[in-house]
C-alpha cells in the first residue's frame, strides 16, 4: 500500500517537471525567436539605411554631375561664339592679306626681284626724219625727257614690269641721253628703243592714246612712235652684282 502512494506521488513530480520543462523550452523558443527577429530588423534597418544614403550620395553626385555639365555647355557656347569672331575676322584679314600679297609682288616685279612674264604692249620709239629746215637736230631725236614720260603714263596705268631694248627699268634706275644714244643704269642703247610693258594691253594702249596724251605729244616732238599688243611677254629679273 505504502509503494503505491510513493509511486504515484513520484510520478506526480515528473509530470509536473515535465509541464515545467515544456514551458520553460517554449518560453526559450519564442525569447529566441524575438531576438533573432529583431536582429534581422535591425540588420534590415541597417542594410535600408545604407542604402538610403548610398541613394542620396549618388543623387547628390549625379546634380552635382548635370550642373558641371551646364557650365560646360555654357563654356562650349562662348566658344564657338568666339570661332565665330574669330572666323568672321580672318575672313575679313584674308581679304586685306591677299591685296597686300598682289601689292608685295607688283613691288617685287617693278624692282626687278622677279621674273615678268605676261600678256602687254611694245611701244617703239625712232628718231624723226632728218629735216634739212631745222637747225637743231634735237628737234627730231629721242630725248631722256621723251621716255620718261612713256615710262611715267605706263606706271600709272598700272604695267607690272617694264624694260628698254631688253632690260629692266627698275624704280631706282636712272636715264640719260647722250647724243643719238641713252643710258641705262650705265649701260648705253643706241635707237630705236623697243620699251616693252607687261600688264593689261587695253589699258595701257588706252592710256598712251588719249587725246593730247603721251603718243600726241611724241608725235608733236617730231618722234616716229609705233604701238603693237604683244600677247607673250617674258621679262627675266634683275641679277644682282655681288
Amino acid at each position: 500500500m505504502n509503494n503505491k502512494k510513493t509511486n504515484s506521488k513520484g510520478s506526480f513530480f515528473t509530470r509536473k517537471q515535465f509541464e515545467l520543462l515544456i514551458v520553460c523550452v517554449t518560453t526559450g523558443f519564442i525569447i529566441g525567436y524575438s531576438y533573432n527577429q529583431a536582429k534581422d530588423n535591425r540588420e534590415a534597418g541597417t542594410i535600408n539605411s545604407e542604402l538610403f544614403e548610398q541613394e542620396d550620395s549618388y543623387r547628390e553626385e549625379l546634380i552635382t554631375q548635370q550642373e558641371r555639365n551646364k557650365e560646360l555647355t555654357e563654356e562650349l557656347n562662348h566658344l564657338q561664339e568666339q570661332i565665330r569672331k574669330y572666323e568672321k575676322s580672318f575672313a575679313s584679314n584674308e581679304k586685306d592679306y591677299k591685296k597686300l600679297v598682289e601689292q608685295a609682288e607688283d613691288l617685287r616685279l617693278l624692282l626687278g626681284e622677279l621674273k615678268s612674264e605676261g600678256k602687254g604692249i611694245r611701244i617703239t620709239l625712232q628718231d624723226g626724219d632728218y629735216d634739212p629746215k631745222s637747225l637743231n637736230p634735237n628737234d627730231y631725236i629721242v630725248h631722256e625727257s621723251h621716255v620718261f614720260k612713256l615710262l611715267n603714263e605706263l606706271k600709272i596705268s598700272g604695267a607690272q614690269a617694264i624694260a628698254i631694248n631688253g632690260q629692266r627699268v627698275l624704280a631706282s634706275s636712272y636715264i640719260r641721253c647722250n647724243g643719238p644714244v641713252i643710258t641705262i643704269d650705265g649701260t648705253q642703247h643706241p635707237a630705236p628703243f623697243v620699251i616693252e610693258a607687261v600688264g593689261d594691253s587695253d589699258t595701257l594702249i588706252a592710256s598712251l592714246n588719249l587725246n593730247g596724251g603721251v603718243v600726241d605729244q611724241l608725235l608733236n616732238d617730231n618722234i616716229v612712235v609705233s604701238l603693237e599688243e604683244n600677247q607673250k611677254l617674258t621679262m627675266p629679273k634683275v641679277k644682282i652684282e655681288s
